[in-house]
């Protein structure tokens, strides 16, 4: 069994994987995460192996504790990929990216594939049918977007997310509302298009903490996923130990 630990800036995600199949994810705040681990291995005592994504923002001391307990795999730019990596400036490439295109790897096989995570920002990576890895982009997510509207201006407020009733917007919130869900909407599809047009044969994965929020307004036809990173970060602790 592994263990994967997805660390962000202030929670942590935990998930046991048996194989490929996911059997337990939770989320812990960052200060807590040795006590989650601790409980996950009481309860699943075969986990042998662990990947930690994101390590800076663990301390030594928690990664020396975790690597007592388990043969622990660090992800980083010198990792083993199961892809090709043409991304100009590998070291600058995110790790959750690699994660998702690994996933694309796995579960995609010679496809061309848009990975669209839509989370703090939204990123696009593309991977083409020769296992390729091309990049895409990065722009700002939906929070990011009601935040900048409000950190960025005198008068206007932060707002929850909220799907817009109307695209036009008939007072400030609804213009806010409007401009924000309807701006990442449309680039979404957008970018897809653009795709779609060098790639007729293009399969579009969706997912991140807003990829339920969204996907139910997008037109285009996506394969939505949460634990797409969880799975991608699984799969290359076990494209490491086959080696």
């Amino acid at each position: 069994m592994n263990l994967i630990i997805d660390v962000g800036n202030s929670f942590v995600k935990l998930a046991v994987f048996e194989g490929g199949t996911l059997n337990h994810k939770e989320v812990v705040k960052l200060n807590l995460v040795l006590e989650g681990i601790n409980s996950l291995k009481e309860k699943y005592t075969s986990i042998k192996k662990a990947i930690i994504s994101s390590v800076g923002k663990l301390n030594k001391a928690d990664i020396k504790a975790i690597s007592k307990s388990f043969d622990v795999m660090i992800l980083d730019a010198n990792v083993k990929l199961p892809f090709k990596n043409l991304y100009t400036t590998p070291n600058t490439l995110g790790v959750d990216r690699i994660a998702l295109v690994c996933a694309s790897v796995e579960q995609f096989p010679n496809n061309n594939v848009l990975i669209i995570d839509a989370g703090t920002c939204v990123t696009y990576d593309f991977v083409t049918a020769k296992n390729e890895y091309m990049g895409g982009a990065i722009s700002p997510g939906l929070r990011m977007r009601y935040k900048s509207l409000n950190n960025l201006t005198v008068n206007l407020p932060l707002l929850e997310s909220e799907i817009p009733k109307n695209i036009i917007g008939n007072s400030t919130n609804g213009s806010i509302h409007s401009g924000v869900v309807y701006g990442i909407l449309k680039e979404i599809e957008g970018i897809i298009d653009e795709y779609h047009r060098k790639y007729s044969d293009l399969t579009v994965i969706l997912t991140g903490g807003d990829a339920n929020f969204l996907s139910k307004q997008l037109k285009s036809s996506i394969f939505a996923n949460s634990n797409f990173l969880l799975e991608g970060l699984n799969y290359i602790l076990q494209f490491n130990s086959n080696e």
